[in-house]
């Protein structure tokens, strides 16, 4: 690891304190994530932020909560407050398969090592914290609060919690990325507000009692949630709350939302509008050493960090609106992009690693194609509250250019100290089907992809189409499955063409709302067609605040009502599994043995062949 003076990473311990000549700390954040850091991590980009607002900032990373609690005091007591986050995943997540067994391993501990956070680790945290400094206010975010922050279907439960500014006693959550809350909160405790008054700050939440009058904000109107417990005794109340969060998560302009839970009002203020150029760039040039802390170098590197640490995060949000996916929930729907200024210099400050060896692993994002995407008439986007500018068409007025990624692709791969670089993030390739992406005005979107195949896939390309039923398909918010062929003999020709032969690895989800097991049977079977032998596939598991999780805990759709089947017993999710693997031997008789049941010998015959006496299969 580079030799550096260990004053260049934010302070882990007291000593570290003392070494900056502080004899208080403004605000203490705790993470249940080792401390990187990077841009990619959240603890580090909020502490570098306090940090350029002048603030004295301490980390205290993965603190131990089942011993004396040493590790929540050795800092001391803060001035202003404590930030709490479960880390860069939901804490659940981050421990648990989607068959709720505990995972063995954790990507953002050194070593990879699992048990260094609790579960709920938001709500550990902050109990512990109440608990030892009354009198300080705690501020909760992250993705874990971010995606908790109203009545909420828990999978690894199975029950509906409420907000987890709830059972967290947190003061004040803040939602989505960051950075704008935060800037505003620091100078109004800078001014002398205390945190718990900063209730007209934008994209954020608290408790207030049930007959406080609601601050007033003279621009911002208000919407009412079902409550808490109408939502615990009907579920279709659940359902219909969750189309109203997830329309006021994605507006330009949004409501405030308010929801009663027993004897409170949880306040949860309009988000700010996506961070500009300007803003991201911001964010992204913090001084940052780019490493994990020093005190970690014993212990084993961390999996997180070693799969990003040459990879650059060119913008934030998705406008794709999946209904099994965090992001536009968490990040927004709007894409917030950096310059390329600010993108080529982390590419300068990548070659000067030193154990760089010239290899960009990823530049992407979210998604790795959606940069510099936005409206045309940015009027018409004030005005919309579809949850997905692509489905189920592409909205005419998205520009969907290429041009701008391209150019940054062409620039990076002729900097002197760039080998290769590659796109790690999963390209959205409905994008580039020019039969469902009809804004491709100027072929920029063939530019692209030439570009993209010769010189920026590492070996294979990963795609998502997720599924091949278009039943299914249309749950999930994600095109038909003719085009993901399409997008294959377009990738196919112009490998062929340079003579490459770099494999698309498709990923795909069983046991999602609204398919059924001989779904997944057709799925194989199509698949199997195409040559695929799956490998990147996974069980659905419902995260809070998605349209799925809604879907698989009430039987609804959110938007229509409407009962929409789901695979949610053990067995009946192991089944639609085993159809991924359907080239294993261990699985065919079975396979054979259910598609007869399901009266389906046609896709038995697609998958396995016919029998003889001389062969099995």
């Amino acid at each position: 690891m580079e030799e550096r003076p260990i004053t260049d990473w934010l302070p882990l311990t007291k000593k570290e304190v003392e070494k900056r000549g502080w004899d208080e700390l403004d605000v203490i954040l705790i993470s249940g994530d080792a401390y990187v850091d990077h841009p990619s991590f959240g603890t580090a980009v909020i502490g570098r932020i306090m940090e350029s607002e002048g603030l004295k900032v301490g980390i205290v990373a993965q603190p131990n909560w089942q011993d004396d609690l040493r590790d929540f005091k050795k800092l001391g007591k803060p001035k202003y407050f404590f930030g709490v986050t479960a880390g860069c995943m939901d804490s659940m997540v981050n421990h648990y398969t989607a068959n709720r067994r505990l995972r063995s391993n954790d990507s953002y501990t050194p070593g990879g090592e699992a048990g260094f956070r609790p579960d709920y680790a938001t709500t550990v945290y902050s109990n512990i914290l109440k608990e030892i400094y009354p009198d300080v206010p705690v501020l909760i975010g992250g993705i874990e609060a971010s995606l908790r922050r109203v009545t909420h279907y828990d999978y690894w439960a199975d029950k509906l919690f409420p907000s987890v500014l709830v059972d967290s006693k947190a003061d004040v959550l803040v939602y989505g990325m960051g950075e704008q809350p935060l800037r505003e909160i620091i100078r109004g405790v800078k001014s002398g507000i205390p945190l718990t008054e900063l209730t007209n700050i934008n994209q954020v939440a608290f408790l207030q009692p049930k007959e406080a009058a609601l601050p007033v904000v003279d621009s911002w109107e208000t919407v009412e949630l079902s409550s808490h417990e109408d939502c615990l005794v009907d579920k279709i109340k659940y359902a219909a709350n969750f189309k109203i969060v997830e329309v006021e998560s994605n507006k330009w302009q949004a409501n405030r939302i308010i929801q009663q839970v027993g004897d409170q009002t949880l306040v949860i203020n309009p988000p700010f509008k996506t961070m500009d150029e300007v803003e991201m760039d911001r964010s992204f040039d913090l001084p940052y050493t780019r490493l994990p802390h020093p005190k970690y170098r014993k212990r084993g590197p961390i999996p997180a960090f070693e799969m990003i640490k040459f990879s650059v995060n060119m913008h934030r949000g998705c406008f794709g609106g999946c209904s099994f996916c965090t992001i536009s929930a968490h990040q927004g729907k709007f894409i917030a992009s950096r310059s390329e200024k600010s993108i080529m210099k982390e590419v300068d400050q990548i070659t000067k690693s030193p154990d760089f060896k010239g290899y960009i692993s990823d530049l992407g994002g979210p998604s790795a194609n959606m940069y510099k995407m936005r409206g045309k008439d940015e009027s018409i986007c004030a005005r919309c509250s579809s949850p997905s500018c692509i489905h189920p068409v592409i909205c005419s007025n998205l520009d969907t250019s290429h041009k701008p990624l391209t150019e940054i692709y062409k620039k990076v791969d002729a900097h002197p100290g760039i080998k290769k670089a590659f796109v790690g993030s999963g390209v959205r390739y409905d994008l580039l089907v020019d039969d469902f992406n009809k804004n491709n005005s100027d072929m920029n979107h063939d530019e692209y992809m030439e570009q993209l195949i010769t010189r920026h896939v590492s070996g294979r390309l990963k795609v998502a189409p997720e599924h091949t039923s278009d039943a299914t398909l249309r749950v999930m918010r994600k095109p038909s499955f003719k085009y993901f062929r399409k997008f294959k003999e377009k990738y196919d020709a112009i490998s062929a063409k340079h003579g490459l032969k770099q494999p698309l690895i498709p990923y795909f989800i069983s046991s999602h709302p609204g398919c059924e097991e001989v779904d997944m049977a057709n799925l194989a079977a199509e698949t199997k067609d195409l040559g695929f032998h799956l490998e990147q596939v996974q069980d659905f598991t419902p995260t809070p605040m998605t349209v799925a999780e809604v879907i698989y805990y009430t039987g609804v759709h959110p938007y229509t009502l409407q009962p929409i089947y789901t695979a949610k017993t053990k067995e009946e999710k192991q089944n639609q599994n085993k159809y991924f693997f359907w080239y294993k031997a261990e699985f065919k008789d079975w396979i054979r043995n259910r598609l007869t049941k399901l009266q389906r010998p046609d896709l038995a015959q697609r998958l396995l062949g016919f029998r003889n006496r001389n062969q099995k299969y």
